[in-house]
């Protein structure tokens, strides 16, 4: 690496002098401005509490306010590099004098652990959100996705290049695709390509030790764990190579509602038996959530079950298979809508229909920030009619929580359990997640929410996955357990939440880790810990 002269480090420290002497502000940037050359103000690159862009870059990314509030800790830094070798420096560096990293790709985070800290008092952020380079490549049906590019992002310009390429990621676009792979990346392509994890070919990224592998380098070990077993673990992940997946040049979307006055119990349950066994082609998810019935007399509350589906291909062919497989649902033509598969990204992420896939290219700053707290499930068996009943009085009694059914099988149960840290494979029927939303900061609202949302959690404990209770990492949640963050956590204790999130692939996760971080520098507070 270059260094900086000593000129240039002394403009660089007067350029920064509203920071207190011998802080840690002041030992990074002399350890970063002595590993690697800046080309821009280092002003415009490090962002400390005093400064008065510090809140703003702190939530440019962040989507749930309910890990902004006062109380919670706060990075003592905020270090937005530009290049590679930055954050190899800022790793380094962070290392050599003993300060913790949190790094964020996209902001996403449910439980804000990759840009606060639940313990942690001393640790700096590394966001990776000015990384989101992305090159296309139709030829060999692959892309390079820098970190902290959006999925949207992606998806716009693989589709900018062909109109009959895809990627099978997520459904809200603005998250970040480096976070989101780690977690496994589930969407609509699932059940016909299955997860963003399984279409990786190649990554960067930076180890403890500072150096940038690529998947010969790092060994097939550690490329194995960083394709769903949860981010802030082993590394910092640079970029991605992600195989592009056909689609055909014209799909067909479609959202049906029932509510419980036109037989949403029995239809909900038929959708339990045959989801996960219908063309591949075919994704149907069901939102669910307590609504005003306004066509009712008394406009009283009701519940309502969304069937918002994509299907690859005409709606001619749609019907065929509906009518063969779901006729129950009663779909016409008019309900299925044909269009390209941008346009299906942004009707799956709720988008106005008159809006243009250019708004992708915005980020975050088209999603509103929220107060929320999220929890997930998996089903292997289908849920009774008698206990949806049971269903239907708790949501109608919190009509803040909402629950969202993701169809499995197709591709995803072909693929083996142990190909990446992901497990909910074979034998899941669909995944669950409960979401409840709020508006105010007030300490009493929050935890009225979040008391409701672990009542109806544990209210599903007899229908749901068992031994383990099995999670979704990406839907991160630390009421299964926490590490102690500043210091080691034993496996057995991490076995909780990691068996839930993992399967029988978290000891194997524990493994990869002990071999490539013997020290545990990466770590936060559901991090994979060491032997």
């Amino acid at each position: 690496m270059q260094s900086l002269s000593i000129l240039s480090i002394s403009i660089v420290l007067l350029s920064v002098s509203w920071v207190t002497s011998d802080s840690i502000q002041d030992e990074f940037y002399n350890c970063v401005g002595l590993k690697t050359e800046f080309s821009i103000p280092f002003s415009e690159a490090f962002f400390t509490p005093n400064n008065a862009s510090f809140t703003s870059i702190l939530e440019s990314t962040a989507q749930n306010l309910r890990c902004l509030v006062p109380s919670r800790p706060k990075p003592q830094l905020i270090f937005t590099p530009l290049t590679d070798s930055h954050v190899q420096a800022a790793v380094i560096c962070a290392k050599e004098l003993g300060i913790q990293l949190r790094i964020r790709s996209g902001g996403h985070d449910y439980e804000g652990i990759s840009y606060t800290s639940e313990k942690e008092s001393r640790f700096m952020l590394v966001d990776l959100s000015k990384l989101r380079s992305i090159n296309v490549s139709i030829d060999d049906n692959s892309a390079w996705v820098e970190t902290g590019a959006t999925i949207g992002e992606a998806y716009y310009w693989i589709a900018k290049k062909s109109e009959v390429h895809g990627f099978p990621a997520g459904l809200c676009t603005s998250v970040g695709i480096g976070g989101h792979i780690t977690g496994g990346a589930y969407g609509t392509l699932m059940r016909k390509y299955g997860l963003g994890a399984d279409n990786v070919v190649d990554a960067r990224i930076v180890d403890a030790a500072g150096r940038i592998l690529d998947r010969k380098s790092m060994g097939e070990d550690l490329f194995w764990a960083i394709r769903g077993g949860g981010g802030g673990s082993f590394g910092v992940i640079l970029a991605l190579k992600v195989r592009l997946v056909p689609v055909p040049a014209i799909v067909t979307v479609f959202t049906v509602p029932r509510t419980l006055e036109q037989g949403a119990t029995k239809l909900l349950y038929r959708w339990q038996q045959i989801a996960d066994k219908l063309d591949e082609d075919l994704f149907i998810r069901v939102i669910i959530q307590s609504v005003n019935e306004t066509n009712m007399k008394l406009g009283k509350q009701t519940i309502q079950t969304a069937y918002n589906a994509l299907f690859l291909g005409r709606a001619d062919r749609l019907l065929q298979v509906m009518k063969k497989s779901f006729p129950e649902l009663g779909l016409s033509q008019n309900d299925s809508v044909e269009m390209s598969w941008i346009e299906s990204v942004m009707h799956m992420a709720d988008f106005p229909s008159n809006i243009q896939p250019e708004v992708l290219l915005e980020g975050k700053s088209s999603y509103p920030k929220i107060y929320f707290k999220a929890k997930s499930d998996y089903v292997k068996e289908p849920i009774s009619e008698y206990a949806l009943e049971r269903l239907w009085k708790r949501l109608l009694e919190a009509d803040s929580l909402v629950m969202l059914w993701t169809p499995y099988g197709g591709m995803m149960s072909k693929i083996s359990e142990s190909e990446t840290p992901f497990p909910h494979r074979k034998g899941t029927k669909f995944m669950i997640q409960y979401m409840t939303i709020w508006q105010s900061d007030h300490e009493k609202t929050a935890a009225k929410h979040i008391d409701r949302i672990r009542g109806l959690y544990d209210f599903m404990t007899p229908y749901v996955s068992k031994f383990p209770r099995e999670a979704y990492v990406n839907y991160r949640d630390l009421d299964l357990g926490v590490n102690k963050v500043n210091g080691n956590t034993s496996f057995r204790k991490a076995s909780v939440w990691g068996n839930k999130y993992f399967r029988n692939n978290f000891k194997r996760l524990v493994v990869v880790k002990t071999k490539v971080d013997p020290d545990n520098f990466f770590r936060h507070e559901q991090s994979i810990p060491t032997l």
